[in-house]
């Protein structure tokens, strides 16, 4: 919810100072944004071939949790730390069309005290994970400054995440789960370009469309595997999956 509010801010508050620049005056005086504002002449071309981008996003969560329900276990008292990081580097082959590659790596923990019944076990699970995502990307400019666009970016996502998860009960029964999810999807994903300060800008992307394959495989105890595949066609606006970063375009005032 916090993404949506802070994308949404970001939106109005480009929208209103592209607004202010189209009003100002010639015979005004030149303030700081004037100056600022000079700096998105006819001279900036960030989408122009040749350029380079690069980007990153991040997110960090840190949930203390007590008595909380969940599908089949109850979590007494608990931690969960996670984070995620985006890389993203790009070119531009020719005007307003961009190759680029995506890298990502997150991970999940949890250390704890969960009731499923009929026990009450003290469980430590940590995830980690990456994908990688070479994409294109289709950039239209929405002002004749370019501050304020309009993108479309496809992608083809190859991702890994490896987990482990110890439930100790009575102190001596050990309970160990392994856990491999290999991932594969292609998407579809909007978004925003919004230039706050010279090269650098804010982006913010939703995932619209897209095909998910996925396979999870897992072990108890060195038991043998138990293997899953799902496969999945989404077509919806999830809010869930915003991302919202920070973008620097080389050579965008050459």
């Amino acid at each position: 919810m916090k993404k949506i509010i802070l994308s949404l801010f970001i939106l109005f508050y480009a929208i209103n100072l592209l607004a202010q620049e189209d009003t100002l005056s010639v015979d005004e005086k030149q303030t700081p944004y004037d100056l600022l504002s000079s700096y998105y002449s006819g001279k900036f071309k960030p989408f122009k071939k040749g350029n380079f981008f690069a980007g990153l996003a991040f997110s960090l969560t840190d949930k203390k949790l007590e008595n909380t329900d969940y599908l089949i276990q109850q979590v007494i008292d608990g931690d969960r730390l996670s984070y995620d990081v985006l890389v993203k580097g790009g070119y531009y082959t020719g005007d307003y069309g961009m190759v680029l590659l995506n890298l990502n790596y997150f991970q999940d923990k949890f250390s704890g005290t969960i009731y499923r019944d009929p026990d009450t076990l003290q469980s430590n699970t940590i995830s980690r994970g990456f994908a990688v995502t070479p994409a294109i990307r289709s950039s239209v400019p929405l002002t004749k400054s370019e501050r304020l666009s309009f993108f479309t970016e496809i992608g083809l996502t190859f991702g890994k995440t490896n987990s482990l998860t110890r439930n100790t009960k009575n102190l001596d029964e050990i309970e160990k789960i392994y856990g491999d999810d290999f991932h594969f999807r292609v998407g579809l994903s909007p978004g925003i370009t919004f230039f706050a300060m010279e090269n650098f800008a804010f982006e913010v992307e939703l995932n619209v469309l897209g095909y998910d394959l996925r396979v999870s495989e897992s072990s108890k105890n060195n038991g043998p595997k138990s293997r899953e595949v799902r496969q999945n066609v989404d077509f919806n606006i999830d809010l869930l999956s915003l991302q919202l970063g920070l973008a620097y375009y080389f050579g965008a005032n050459k």
